[in-house]
């Protein structure tokens, strides 16, 4: 197993993978204030819901370790702007708001303790929040393990690894977990347009382990499901409401479609905290549309004529009754869902 940093922090100083730079080159970006969190977190330096999750808890460190030298009222203040600036870096990963309202709570309830004081119980929280996904993560992958079977073939979609999370990975972490175990697996991997996550990060990832597998366009896996040729899909999720419906890359929902006409597992991968127990259902989900370069161009270059609209999705939502099951660190969630999520509170 090759060990991927994704996130660390030291010195003062968070260090991502620039997943941006993937494959081509490895590179490490650097975020001295919390103003390179919302930078880094904006701009997909860093994404996937539980990476996004921790890497917004050091933004909050890099803010307190900013204020510092203020006064705790002029401290307070500065820390409240900050956070809210960090909460609306990207809409739809619930992670991130999770991570937020930890760090608001413990300031609240510390708030009258000295300002050294309350940045010592924020460095101390946003280390937890980075060991405790390693941890999750890699429950999820030994629950997971038990619906592969023994000689599987998989189907992947956008990066669900060790580079959307703190380490191992949701999805990609029980095909890790599968692959150790000892299992005859490949694993197919979308490429999933138009950031190509899955061509550029989850193949890198693949490539990284030796794991048996094959890269493939979106539009192939329509095929391969009707052929019989997917034992089982895993995906992630950037969040999931109540009653099961689960927001993830675009893309997710027409996979799920496929796999309910041809009767192949779908499940979902994704830990605790990316439910949202305030959502009822997924029409609640604010689903973040980006710019339309992404569409026109890869790499820079422009591939589609200029003038032409684009509508740039981030996200669609697969409805509860196209999944499986739900795979947590607590366990695997299977339908009703609403009535076993509300087990996991």
């Amino acid at each position: 197993m090759k060990e991927i940093k994704t996130i660390e922090f030291k010195e003062d100083i968070l260090y991502l993978i620039d997943q941006r730079k993937l494959p081509l080159s490895y590179e490490i970006f650097e975020c001295r204030t919390y103003r390179d969190v919302d930078f880094a977190i904006t701009d997909m330096v860093v994404r996937g819901a539980p990476a996004i999750g921790a890497t917004a808890a050091y933004g909050v460190v890099l803010a307190a370790r900013e204020f510092l030298k203020e006064d705790k009222e002029k401290f307070l203040a500065n820390m409240k702007e900050a956070m809210e600036l960090l909460n609306r870096s990207r809409p739809t990963a619930v992670n991130l708001m999770w991570a937020i309202k930890k760090m608001k709570d413990l300031i609240e309830e510390n708030k009258d303790l000295p300002v050294n004081e309350i940045y010592k119980k924020i460095k101390e929280e946003a280390d937890t929040i980075l060991k405790e996904d390693i941890e999750t993560n890699k429950k999820m992958a030994k629950y997971g393990n038990q619906i592969v079977g023994k000689k599987a073939t998989i189907l992947t979609h956008c990066n669900t690894g060790a580079l959307a999370t703190a380490g191992f990975g949701t999805a990609l972490g029980v095909v890790r977990e599968a692959f150790y175990s000892g299992k005859d697996i490949l694993v197919y991997a979308d490429e999933t347009r138009p950031r190509l996550q899955g061509g550029r990060l989850t193949a890198w990832e693949l490539v990284q382990e030796g794991i048996p597998s094959k890269l493939i366009a979106d539009s192939v896996a329509a095929t391969l499901i009707r052929d019989g040729k997917i034992d089982l899909i895993l995906v992630g999720a950037d969040r999931i409401a109540l009653n099961g419906d689960t927001a993830n890359k675009i893309g997710t929902f027409m996979l799920s479609v496929l796999a309910k006409e041809y009767i192949v597992p779908f499940y979902i991968v994704a830990p605790t905290t990316t439910i949202d127990f305030d959502i009822e259902t997924g029409k609640e989900i604010e689903i973040e549309e980006r710019g339309s370069e992404e569409v026109t161009h890869i790499e820079n270059i422009r591939i589609a004529p200029e003038g032409i609209d684009v509508y740039n999705p981030a996200f669609d939502v697969t409805p509860n009754e196209n999944i499986t099951g739900i795979i947590t660190e607590k366990g695997i969630v299977k339908p009703p869902f609403k009535e076993n999520i509300l087990k996991l509170k």
